[in-house]
């Protein structure tokens, strides 16, 4: 069982961030994994700069896109808000079964936690979601040449931490 739930994690190394795909005609983007991975490096430091529960925001953080690991990276032009978030909703069932009662009982309460965005930690999570996604953006900017302004126009209103506007701030001056 437990395997089966760690091959299911590494597939996320090979699902593309479909996004850059679709809207940039990139043809090698980044992985869902390699997204996870710089979110959860700015989720432990901008935890500990906001004083919150780290625990929380690196659990959310790694597992906020796992359900992408089956499912691919949907964008909402492949499908409603509604059917991902049934479809996803089923997806993360099917994946926690994996695991020990204990800890898929834990995976799913921080996974709602994130998708209900009721707690500070997980509107950090949301926040820190949509700032990778604009250093991201800046990098492709920077390397391809593209035009990634609707990704930041996009996330700029999502942002509401103030040491996370900042730094989108410096982000999109470079």
């Amino acid at each position: 069982m437990l395997l089966d739930f760690f091959n299911i994690v590494c597939n996320l190394k090979k699902v593309p961030r479909q996004g850059w795909i679709d809207k940039l005609g990139l043809k090698k983007p980044e992985s869902v994994s390699d997204h996870t991975f710089s979110m959860t490096m700015m989720g432990l430091i901008f935890s500990e700069i906001k004083k919150l529960d780290s625990q929380k925001v690196l659990k959310m953080c790694l597992i906020h896109d796992l359900a992408e690991s089956i499912t691919g990276d949907l964008t909402p032009e492949q499908i409603s808000k509604d059917e991902k978030r049934v479809l996803e909703k089923n997806t993360m069932e099917q994946i926690l079964n994996k695991l020990p009662e204990n800890i898929k009982t834990q995976f799913l309460d921080s996974w709602n936690e994130f998708l209900e965005r009721n707690t500070p930690e997980a509107k950090l999570v949301h926040e820190i979601d949509k700032l990778e996604m604009v250093l991201q953006a800046k990098i492709y900017e920077k390397s391809n040449g593209v035009d990634v302004t609707s990704f930041l126009e996009s996330s700029e209103k999502e942002i509401k931490y103030l040491e996370l506007k900042e730094l989108f701030r410096k982000i999109t001056e470079q």
